[in-house]
């Protein structure tokens, strides 16, 4: 007999005494549980109503195939086959996911770099538009001058070797440098070496202070440096193409100016205004305008040289600016507008020049040529009114003292100190081998001390024409390429800022816990 529910032998056989059916006890008690009827004929049924039925103990038939070693064995045979089948079925899945996987992976990958890509792109755009629409203004009497002295067809017109018209520079402007220069030399006749001057017996005891890696250590080499003084904000001028902003009393990069496209040569600080100037070997000279926040923008881009610029200089007014390209030409720059009043270009000189420096008076301006020779130029009348010949290869830096009359040249050779009074060389400096260039030299503030750079670094007590100028520090280049490539005073001579082929900015001076350096 069967349960009527299960259609199956029930373990525990009960039967009802309203219908006669034969149920498994435990499913007919959760129906009527549940439904209070008889499942079969719809009557109410509750569990009164059932009576258990007493039979022996039941053995529930085999299977035909598990009742014999033949059927066990093809029973086992189709199981084993399903595993199988089973298990090829998951790892061809396993493989597909894992092929679906990497090629999501990759289209992700690309997505990313494709993503980039545009971001890089989007950004290059802004900037180029930010710098547009920055040198777009000009004052009302340059209305047609878009920059540098051309109007905007022109400039897309004019080949690299067509001549541009200058604006030249105007009375106004040599009155203003003539009134600079009378003022300042009236300051100079009564100058004093100031009282926080680091004394000599402090720079003998110099030693490095710290090392700071500025640049990519993909493109090394640190190739200029200047210091605003009043801030003492360090500015180096990398072979990555970048100019570095360093603050040296909070140790910290305070920006990174980026926009040129080879090594920058030459990066120069505006005494007022915020202002930065930065040349570089792609032919263009940037104006940096600093802001509120701290970052600097370019307000301008100088395209009026046609070869490398080597070098920037900026005049004691701190309103114009030279600059100085192997394309033989030196332009003289009016810093508000970014318009080059004047390109100076000797008929009788051929040779690119490699240094510039403005004399502290302002009217004289000093250039190094690829061919060895001093020039000495008068601005106002932009005339060549000297040369100082006598070195071996490109004069690779220049310097005048703060007294007005000692001029300091760098060259493969060594260091040449000239008078400008007689206009002659009262001292010359050998210092390295013949395969050692010098590469920069600089007076301090005060016109106290000489700092040059090559293989090493060395630093000089200034003398004078018949007395001795002695070498009281000699530092190594502890860059480990043995070419120190620029050295800059800081305030009161009380630290040395060197650059050298490798990234970092070193700091020379004394430590903090020797003590003040007063005398």
């Amino acid at each position: 007999m069967n349960c009527s529910i299960s259609g199956e032998v029930p373990e525990e056989p009960v039967v009802s005494k309203k219908s006669g059916l034969l149920y498994e006890k435990r499913l007919i008690e959760r129906h009527i549980a549940d439904y209070g009827k008889c499942p079969v004929t719809g009557e109410p049924l509750t569990m009164e109503d059932i009576v258990p039925v007493k039979t022996g103990k039941i053995v529930k038939p085999r299977s035909l195939t598990a009742a014999s070693i033949p059927g066990m064995l093809g029973m086992f045979q189709n199981e084993w086959d399903a595993l199988m089948l089973s298990n090829f079925a998951l790892e061809q899945q396993l493989h597909t996911a894992r092929q679906e996987l990497s090629h999501a992976l990759y289209q992700h990958d690309a997505a990313c770099r494709v993503i980039a890509r545009l971001k890089k792109e989007r950004d290059e755009a802004r900037s180029l538009l930010a710098q547009a629409e920055r040198q777009a203004p000009l004052p009302s009497s340059a209305v047609t001058a878009v920059s540098n002295g051309k109007r905007a067809s022109e400039e897309e017109d004019m080949g690299p070797g067509a001549k541009r018209m200058r604006p030249g520079v105007s009375d106004s402007i040599i009155a203003e440098l003539t009134e600079c220069n009378a003022a300042l030399s009236q300051q100079r006749k009564k100058r004093q070496i100031p009282p926080t001057l680091a004394p000599i017996d402090a720079l003998e005891r110099y030693t490095q202070l710290s090392s700071h890696p500025l640049h990519k250590t993909s493109k090394p080499g640190i190739t200029s440096i200047d210091i605003n003084l009043s801030k003492d904000i360090v500015a180096t001028g990398g072979i990555d193409s970048n100019a570095v902003l360093f603050g040296r009393t909070s140790g910290e990069i305070l920006s990174t100016l980026s926009g040129h496209s080879k090594k920058v040569t030459s990066v120069k600080f505006m005494a007022h205004n915020d202002v930065f100037l930065s040349g570089s070997a792609d032919k263009t000279v940037r104006i940096w305008q600093g802001s509120e926040d701290g970052n600097y923008n370019c307000r301008h881009i100088l395209k009026d040289h046609t070869a490398e610029v080597q070098a920037v200089t900026v005049h004691a007014t701190n309103n114009y600016f030279v600059t100085a390209s192997l394309d033989a030409t030196w332009c003289f720059y009016d810093l508000s507008s970014g318009l080059c009043l004047t390109q100076v270009e000797d008929p009788t000189n051929s040779m690119g020049y490699t240094s510039a420096a403005f004399h502290p008076d302002g009217l004289i301006l000093g250039t190094g040529t690829i061919g060895s020779t001093v020039r000495i130029w008068d601005v106002k009348s932009r005339g060549n009114v000297a040369n100082f010949d006598g070195h071996t290869g490109a004069v690779t830096a220049i310097s005048f003292s703060e007294n007005g009359y000692f001029l300091a040249t760098a060259a493969h050779d060594g260091v040449k100190l000239w008078d400008l009074r007689k206009l002659k060389n009262f001292r010359s400096f050998e210092l390295y081998d013949q395969d050692t260039p010098t590469n920069s030299v600089d007076f301090d503030h005060s016109g106290s001390y000489l700092a040059i750079a090559g293989s090493d670094i060395r630093v000089y007590q200034v003398g004078s024409v018949k007395a001795e100028w002695n070498c009281i520090k000699t530092l190594p280049d502890l860059s480990g390429t043995g070419r120190a490539t620029c050295v800059k005073f800081g305030p009161d001579a009380r630290y040395l800022a060197v650059g050298s082929m490798d990234r970092n900015l070193r700091v020379f001076g004394l430590p903090e816990e020797d003590g003040s350096t007063e005398p």
